[in-house]
């Protein structure tokens, strides 16, 4: 695949985490992804395949609506590239027990994304939980 790391994540993140396109999760994802979820205290690690990646945004559409994924900052280091984006959507879903209220709502993710041969072979993700809490029992 003749792709840069650099095109390899921006082209994923604007076709598919975005939204837009999940079911060509397969165009940027190797066949097993490991997905570092880092969350405090503890973290874990489970393993993506492109449709369940796939499945997981079509889950963010649901629950976010048509959200609009703008990436601020994309930094390449050899095969890594950190990206930091936000997320601004409508809670049309259930989010961590919290009915939809269809009021707007804003998360902020980063994510270091290890890319193999053209392909995202491993991320380790962030997401701002304490922002999105705050967000949905103000609107409970």
């Amino acid at each position: 695949m003749n792709r840069s790391t650099h095109d390899t994540v921006r082209q994923f993140l604007d076709v598919v985490r975005s939204g837009a396109a999940p079911e060509r999760a397969g165009e940027f994802l190797a066949p097993t992804v490991f997905a570092h979820q880092v969350r405090a205290p503890e973290g874990s690690v489970i393993q993506r395949d492109p449709q369940d990646y796939a499945e997981h945004v079509r889950e963010m559409t649901e629950q976010f609506g048509a959200f609009e994924l703008v990436v601020d900052e994309l930094i390449v280091d050899g095969v890594k590239v950190y990206a930091r984006w936000t997320q601004h959507g409508t809670h049309s879903g259930e989010i961590e027990g919290f009915s939809p209220t269809g009021r707007p709502i804003t998360t902020i993710g980063s994510a270091v994304y290890r890319v193999e041969r053209g392909l995202i072979a491993e991320y380790w993700i962030q997401q701002d939980a304490a922002g999105l809490m705050a967000q949905l029992q103000a609107g409970a």
